[in-house]
């Protein structure tokens, strides 16, 4: 990048330095490439006119052009408004503002002919457009035909005269400076398999593009630019992990895999649970650290697998952690590898945040004199005052939920990190899977263990409510349980309490003891009051469980074959899933019921036909990547190599299919990217990847 272009946003023209201060506390902009990297979020067709008389009621972005008219203005202060009409041989349009009227009427011309463009609307009957842009129509008819950016700004920089046109005006003299250059990046011959522009062409494009074509070729580059270099960065770590950090060698498939897998398994594996099984030893034999993402969509059988890993480590006299987000998830693994392992005379134990002292004391020793073969818990796992003796493999699930940094503390546990095993049973789409974890290997669950049934999923508004009822009573009096799940965005929020609270009144009116029994649990109880109503309800005494979202994960209650999700357009699309997945874990036939408002947005209604579509989580979370965008999916702590500027994890698939196969190619021929052909791809990656800590030596 050329000098100027790392210049002080201050010293750009048309900045100065309070302006440059606020972009830089706005947009967090401060340089002038920087500025060249804002890139429009939309672009405006000027070419097309309308005629006046051609506009219909429905709202839509207009331009016309034709004679401005007198000018008016009324009120006072802020109620002040400014009227005006554009004129041209159809017909005439209103013309309102409501703000910057002193400004606009010393620079507005009644009686000159214009170029207005805006959103247009009704009201009384006469159609108008409320601040409109206007242009002189002798300045624009050197530029017709060409086609506007549109820069993303907030309210501060309009008052400051940083608009979008105003971004526009300083991004335009940066380009048409003598001394304008961006660093080429890519390879020629990159570029001319591909057929991408040159950098400094799509720069120039992006901003001012001059036709549709030119545009798309712009986008193309930059877009695949960001994905190239991303995928890069995962293979280049994914590379040096690989050759510099050794892993236990663990060859022994012995007595304890054997055992259970012969004698004690509770069912027969699923092809898919082989395969990934198969995949789990030949990383554990290899002498390098297994570094593998497992997904597998709810109730595929992710826990077995990481029941027979453990085995395989001790089968090799090491250890095994297993590591869970919550409490609940945490006692729930805790449960059940103790039912797995106890015929095998093994020793499971739990450490949560809940361990009392003299427990914590024993489990601690326990785990520095190798007596504890598989230790299960939350965060406390991290804490220094856990030893392994030899821990073997690391066991994460959820892992999503865990920050990167949290992680690494596990990992420090042993002076060569233990193999890594992290699972997650929210389906993550295949381009979020590639730009995430382009480090690790991935390895899917992809059928459901024989005698699941597909949930039904229905949807429901409040009128529908009797009909739920009944088919409840209907349920319950054929031996099953029921879910009844409200919303929670905040554990302290009352509003949240409230809804519960009124609905487990509701359902208590037409449940009544002592035909009916209802449990309830919230996120204000204690947690061994939690623990005693999920009991109940897992235990069959109760027939009804009331709950927020703290049943999310950890709740196995084969026999419950309905899950009533209440107010279900305030959740997300994998928190639905998540939910519909307590249920249709027996051998009966289950139910999903979503309870929305008749008043859906467009992504609401999206969701939740979505959901009464497919149970495959894998086509939800593409739906949900496409609704929320891969930084809100997976969280802030996984969002930060997803700093993409144009490209977009939903749409744009092919492009990252074509930069990670270009990747792949490109290391494999030269792994260190010594050749001369690459120089630009080494120089870029010294100054942007090579600085960066690498994570992936972690997970």
């Amino acid at each position: 990048m050329s000098d100027f272009l790392k210049t002080q946003l201050e010293y750009v023209k048309g900045m100065g330095p309070d302006r440059a201060e606020l972009m830089a506390t706005e947009l967090g902009i401060r340089t002038a490439g920087q500025l060249l990297e804002h890139f429009p979020f939309r672009y405006v067709d000027r070419s097309q006119l309308h005629r006046i008389s051609e506009i219909g009621k429905t709202a839509q972005y207009v331009q016309l052009k034709g004679v401005l008219g007198p000018i008016s203005t009324e009120g006072t202060g802020r109620k002040m408004r400014m009227r005006s009409y554009l004129r041209d041989e159809t017909g005439q349009i209103e013309l309102i503002w409501f703000k910057g009227i002193k400004w606009l009427k010393e620079s507005l011309k009644p009686g000159q002919i214009y170029l207005a463009y805006g959103k247009t609307g009704v009201f009384n009957r006469i159609l108008n457009i409320a601040h409109p842009e206007l242009e002189l129509a002798n300045e624009q008819a050197a530029q017709s035909g060409f086609i506007q950016p549109v820069y993303s700004s907030t309210e501060k920089l309009n008052k400051r005269g940083l608009s979008s046109k105003g971004i526009e005006k300083s991004i335009k003299d940066l380009l048409s400076r003598p001394d304008f250059a961006v660093e080429e990046n890519l390879p020629d011959y990159v570029r001319e398999d591909l057929k991408l522009i040159s950098r400094r062409q799509a720069y120039k494009q992006i901003h001012q593009p001059q036709s549709t074509t030119s545009l798309m070729h712009a986008q193309r580059r930059i877009k695949f630019e960001e994905l190239f270099f991303i995928q890069l960065e995962l293979l280049m770590k994914k590379n040096l992990r690989t050759a510099v950090v050794r892993g236990f060698v663990l060859p022994e498939i012995g007595e304890y895999f054997d055992r259970f897998y012969h004698e004690h398994l509770p069912f027969e594996l699923t092809g898919a649970q082989k395969r990934v099984l198969k995949e789990i030893r030949a990383d554990m034999r290899s002498g390098h650290q297994m570094n593998r993402l497992l997904q597998g969509d709810v109730g595929s059988g992710k826990t077995i697998v990481a029941a027979l890993t453990a085995l395989m480590a001790i089968d090799n006299a090491f250890q095994s952690a297993v590591m869970a987000p919550t409490e609940i998830l945490a006692n729930q693994h805790f449960e059940s590898f103790s039912e797995m392992f106890d015929s095998l005379g093994l020793r499971v134990e739990l450490l949560t945040g809940s361990t009392k002292k003299a427990k914590r004391k024993e489990i601690f020793q326990g785990i520095e004199d190798g007596s504890i073969h598989v230790l299960i818990g939350t965060h406390a796992l991290l804490e220094p005052t856990v030893k392994f003796k030899n821990l073997g493999v690391a066991i994460v699930d959820e892992q999503h939920r865990f920050g990167v940094a949290q992680r690494a503390r596990m990992w420090k546990k042993n002076a060569i990190p233990p193999h890594v095993l992290v699972m997650t049973a929210t389906p993550i789409p295949r381009t979020l899977a590639m730009t995430l974890y382009g480090d690790l290997e991935v390895s899917i669950i992809d059928e459901l263990p024989p005698g699941r049934k597909p949930i039904d999923t229905m949807q429901f508004s409040d009128a529908g409510r009797l009909r739920i009822f009944g088919f409840m009573e209907d349920q319950i009096k054929r031996g099953r349980q029921v879910y009844v799940v409200y919303p929670l965005i905040e554990e302290s929020s009352t509003l949240d309490l409230k809804d519960l609270m009124d609905g487990y009144e509701s359902l208590s009116r037409r449940f009544p003891k002592p035909d009916f029994q209802i449990s309830i649990v919230h996120g204000k109880m204690k947690p061994a009051d939690k623990e005693f109503e999920m009991n109940r309800f897992a235990k069959g005494e109760t027939q009804i469980l009331v709950a927020t979202t703290v049943i999310e994960v950890g709740v196995n209650v084969p026999n419950a074959s309905v899950m009533v999700i209440e107010s279900a357009q305030r959740f997300g699309l994998s928190q639905l899933h998540q939910l519909r997945g307590r249920v249709g874990r027996g051998a009966e036939k289950s139910y999903c019921l979503l309870v929305a408002d008749d008043k859906l947005s467009a992504d609401g209604r999206k969701r939740l036909q979505t959901m009464c579509d497919t149970n495959d989580g894998f086509r939800i979370a593409e739906v949900d990547l496409e609704l929320r965008g891969p930084g809100d999916m997976m969280g802030t702590q996984q969002s930060g190599m997803l700093d993409l500027k144009l490209a977009d994890l939903a749409q744009d698939s092919k492009v990252l299919q074509f930069a990670r196969n270009t990747a792949l190619t490109m290391l494999d021929e030269d792994p260190n990217l010594d050749m001369d052909k690459n120089a630009v791809v080494k120089k870029w990656a010294e100054k942007t990847i090579l600085k960066k800590p690498n994570w992936s030596l972690i997970s």
